[in-house]
């Protein structure tokens, strides 16, 4: 196991070695409030859907519960005082386009809340232009969650909590104690070296890895994710003819490292030899881009729409809805998801369906093969079943942080995703 140590050294003195077309709308930041000269728009802040804001007092709320055909706003006051105010902006206009100078009228309806809103969205555009022309690239950093654990002393969830995740299944052998071998960071040869460490915390895929020899010194505690290429079971180093060699910071503290090896490693656990093989394999997944799906309309939650995989990371899907141009009209799940389904799912359990404009298949979009999608389980409904009208608790799908009271509006063909209507939020 130790016999590449000794292969590489740094110095002579040492012996070391992851059916319907609705318009689509464009998002804008929620803070600043939607304003169109038709009127006909509704907001969706934080890309909810089935949420509108109010284009007079700004109010945020459901949809469906908004005053007129056009649910434009809250109220009918707020509709009123909307239509008042757009002729008090007509007058304004007037005014000044005849250059005339301002009236103590013209003050009074500037502080008016539409004229205000138009001149912020007017503010917001040129601000947009602007930064177009002045765009410069603007390097990105990734979130560290190594720093963000030490420094707030948190506890991850442990890989084992999420069956649906890479490695989900096989994570078991990983735990504190294990050692492993990894590129040794502390040294100043010019070809890549490696040395044993131990592992001190786990978060997540992540690890907080110690070299050995540092006993309790944490200076050079470093975060690694233990999928990653560089991580190797102890004994790697000899099968793979690649040297070990000590970190310089500790490199005088030991004559024979090979017997400070031996010692430290007698009994102590690693990685499965196959341990890169089950990463590999756990990273396989069965859907394909370009393969068509059925998935829940993200506009209009009681129909399905059909979507191409665009992407697949870590089993989850990107999925962008067929008649969207520029591909912006996307929707993120797991590929394990109940929201998506093989083409024809809607049809042969007469659930409500959106129809494509599109006439004709694109070229090289295939459908899904059936079977890459989680089966319902049989259920006996011979007896008391859920029928039309019941009462239940649901979650909102407005707000996925509540529970509501929720009707039966109608129970689908062989499957439990039953259609259902909020009455009524309950009291936290």
């Amino acid at each position: 196991m130790f016999d590449g140590y000794d292969s590489c050294s740094e110095d002579t003195s040492s012996s070391s070695s992851s059916d319907e077309s609705e318009e689509e709308v464009s998002p804008l930041p929620s803070s600043l409030p939607i304003i169109k000269n038709n009127g006909q728009v509704y907001t969706y802040p934080d890309g909810k859907s089935g949420m509108a804001t109010c284009e007079m007092c700004g109010m945020v709320g459901v949809r469906d519960a908004f005053y007129s055909k056009t649910k434009r706003f809250c109220s009918v006051s707020c509709s009123r005082s909307y239509s008042s105010n757009s002729k008090k902006a007509s007058i304004l206009a007037r005014l000044q386009v005849a250059g005339k100078p301002p009236t103590k009228k013209a003050k009074v309806l500037q502080k008016q809340p539409l004229v205000a809103k138009l001149a912020a969205y007017a503010q917001y555009q040129a601000t947009l232009q602007n930064q177009a022309k002045t765009k410069a690239a603007v390097p990105v950093e990734g979130f560290s969650w190594g720093s963000y654990i030490n420094s707030n002393s948190f506890t991850a969830a442990p890989v084992t909590c999420f069956k649906h995740a890479p490695m989900g299944t096989c994570w078991g052998d990983i735990s504190e104690g294990v050692r492993v071998e990894v590129p040794n960071t502390d040294c100043s040869l010019p070809t890549k070296v490696f040395w044993i460490a131990g592992i001190v915390k786990l978060a997540g895929y992540n690890a907080l890895l110690r070299y050995e020899g540092f006993e309790n010194d944490s200076n050079l505690d470093f975060w690694c994710n233990v999928c990653g290429s560089d991580i190797h079971p102890v004994g790697w180093c000899a099968t793979s003819g690649k040297p070990l060699v000590p970190p310089r910071t500790i490199q005088h503290k030991y004559t024979n490292w090979k017997a400070f090896l031996v010692k430290r490693l007698t009994g102590a656990k690693t990685l499965p030899p196959d341990f890169s093989q089950k990463v590999s394999e756990s990273m396989q997944y069965p859907f394909r881009t370009s393969m068509r799906v059925e998935v829940v309309d993200k506009t209009h939650l009681c129909r399905t729409r059909v979507a191409v995989v665009e992407n697949v990371i870590g089993g989850r899907l990107r999925l962008v809805y067929e008649e969207s141009e520029d591909k912006t009209d996307d929707f993120w799940c797991h590929m394990y998801s109940p929201l998506i389904h093989h083409i024809g799912w809607s049809r042969s359990i007469g659930h409500r369906f959106k129809r494509s404009d599109i006439t004709k298949k694109q070229d090289g979009h295939f459908d899904a093969p059936s079977h890459l999608f989680l089966k319902v389980k049989e259920v006996d409904t011979a007896g008391e079943w859920f029928k039309e009208g019941m009462k239940l608790e649901a979650i909102d799908p407005l707000n996925l942080s509540a529970i509501c009271v929720a009707t039966i509006r109608k129970v689908i063909q062989n499957s439990h995703s039953n259609g259902l209507t909020t009455s009524g939020k309950l009291t936290q």
